[in-house]
């Protein structure tokens, strides 16, 4: 394999960088990269959740462990309170509203640059770094050179969907020290440089919480509340014990009667077998889950909600736009346009599969500096909540 050297710019050197060090292979080797250029590094772990079952406490004791080796400051950030407020308070309430929320785009927003990133700030740091696989760059708007969040180098690893609440102002003072890498060279670099976490599995579930029983969690906070379920023309067709437990496009946990089944649908094929059944639609007022076959669960317009643009001055008319509705998910063309009631309407080129009101729909153009294909693909320039 050729060798992997950093893409940060060289006139950065010696300047201070606060970054968050999560204990994981990619904060890890983020940190390797930064020392190797001369930036002034100091680790910060960030406490966000420390219930029973979760990794944080194995965490930190990863991240001081690659803080000595690499022998960089290292300093403990509590952001609990802040991060039940900001993030998982707001995953409840989404849920118990009928949404689907997506809280790791909240605790980028609230935690990670928002409350680290105004500490940082405040404490005279240059820069704030992580391990995110994104990048950052400029490109012509208006004939000026423009700050912009970048996809990264690895499309399957690509985080800019949680990125996208990011501003103009906060880029030029973000390092993404892995966004040029693959993954496979990360663990690489690990590995060649003997960090203890190489192998480490990455971390999935929720932002700092890590794998939850997603069911279990919400019937601890939220209960059960028995209501129908429903076809698309209003028949009742079983029961369900909360619509919270639901997503649009899920399908599984539905407790039918088959003879109401057979009375309002023509579902079943001649064996009696019934077909592979969705969420298509939640009603939190009546307390109604709506399921039908797939096609119901494609649309190729949505409504979009709390529209924010990374660049606020940024023309959706005057590029040729994708959207995503779900972290790497496929990148459709789309046109925004505003109707007559002033709301956003995102028309799809070809139909999207479940559509959850609350989760995002980040946005994406070509990126133009990329004409030989060894540049960022991506421009990402922001998103909004399906309505």
């Amino acid at each position: 394999m050729t060798a992997i050297t950093s893409h940060l710019d060289k006139n950065k050197v010696n300047k201070s960088v606060a970054l968050g060090l999560s204990g994981g292979v990619d904060s890890a080797v983020s940190a390797y990269l930064l020392k190797q250029q001369g930036y002034d590094v100091t680790a910060i772990y960030i406490q966000c959740w420390s219930m029973p079952g979760c990794r944080a406490e194995q965490d930190r004791q990863d991240a001081l462990k690659i803080a000595l080796q690499l022998g960089i400051p290292f300093q403990v950030l509590d952001f609990k309170q802040q991060y039940q407020q900001g993030v998982m308070d707001y995953f409840v309430t989404e849920y118990r509203a009928g949404r689907t929320p997506n809280p790791d785009v909240l605790c980028n927003q609230v935690i990670k640059f928002g409350l680290f990133y105004q500490w940082a700030q405040k404490n005279k740091f240059d820069y704030l770094a992580t391990g995110h696989y994104a990048q950052t760059g400029s490109i012509k708007l208006a004939n000026i050179n423009t700050p912009v969040l970048l996809s990264s180098q690895d499309l399957h690893k690509d985080q800019t969907y949680f990125l996208h609440q990011l501003t103009q102002a906060q880029l030029p003072h973000i390092l993404f020290p892995i966004g040029h890498l693959l993954k496979k060279e990360v663990r690489q670099l690990a590995q060649e440089n003997k960090l203890h976490v190489a192998n480490k599995k990455d971390s999935v579930g929720i932002c700092f919480v890590g794998e939850i029983n997603v069911h279990n969690f919400l019937k601890e906070q939220l209960g059960e509340k028995n209501g129908d379920i429903i076809t698309a023309d209003g028949q009742k067709i079983g029961t369900h014990n909360g619509i919270w437990f639901y997503t649009i496009g899920q399908r599984h946990g539905f407790d039918l009667d088959m003879k109401l089944v057979k009375q309002h649908t023509h579902w079943l094929d001649q064996q009696g077998n019934i077909p592979p059944l969705y969420v298509i639609k939640r009603n939190p007022k009546q307390n109604q889950l709506i399921i039908g076959l797939e096609p119901e669960t494609m649309a190729d317009q949505f409504e979009l909600s709390q529209l924010h643009l990374i660049n606020p001055n940024f023309d959706l008319n005057h590029h040729q736009l994708k959207v995503r509705i779900r972290h790497t998910g496929k990148l459709v063309a789309c046109q925004l346009l505003q109707d007559q009631q002033s709301k956003i309407v995102v028309t799809t080129q070809e139909p999207l599969q479940g559509l959850a009101e609350g989760q995002f729909a980040v946005f994406y153009f070509a990126n133009p500096n990329n004409k030989q294909k060894t540049q960022a693909e991506y421009v990402c320039i922001g998103g909004g909540v399906i309505a």
